[in-house]
């Protein structure tokens, strides 16, 4: 099996692991892109496409959720831009409980109040270390 650090090998390899008669053109097919359009995904000239064509991947593909959760990390990282503040996609992307804290939160629907108490935790930590060393 080949390299799977892109969006394109994850996705070409879980394609022929899945169904080796699955060819790129039925892929295509099933995902209403052009053959040329997932062809270049595949291959990493083109980022990864939008959610909803993400979803239909992950279920014609028929990935459990910790392949899921891959497949979703190396399209963002396919992206030659980002939607969230551009000091944290370093962070969260090195910091594998970072991840796990974000995608737990959001599958609970975590309340405001719960971030609330969560950030008041982490700043008290921050105060007791402050104090400690100052």
């Amino acid at each position: 099996m080949r390299d799977e650090n892109t969006f394109g090998a994850f996705i070409r390899n879980k394609r022929v692991a899945t169904d080796p008669y699955i060819s790129l053109r039925k892929m295509a097919e099933l995902l209403n892109l052009s053959v040329v359009h997932m062809s270049n995904i595949e291959t990493g000239r083109d980022a990864a496409p939008k959610k909803e064509v993400l979803d239909n991947l992950a279920r014609f593909l028929k990935l459990d959720k910790q392949e899921q959760e891959r497949m979703y990390d190396l399209a963002a990282q396919s992206k030659n831009y980002t939607a969230i503040p551009s000091d944290l996609p370093e962070y969260i992307t090195s910091n594998e409980y970072a991840k796990i804290a974000l995608r737990v939160a959001k599958d609970v629907d975590a309340t405001d109040q719960e971030w609330i108490e969560f950030i008041e935790k982490l700043k008290k930590r921050s105060q007791r270390e402050e104090d400690d060393n100052g």
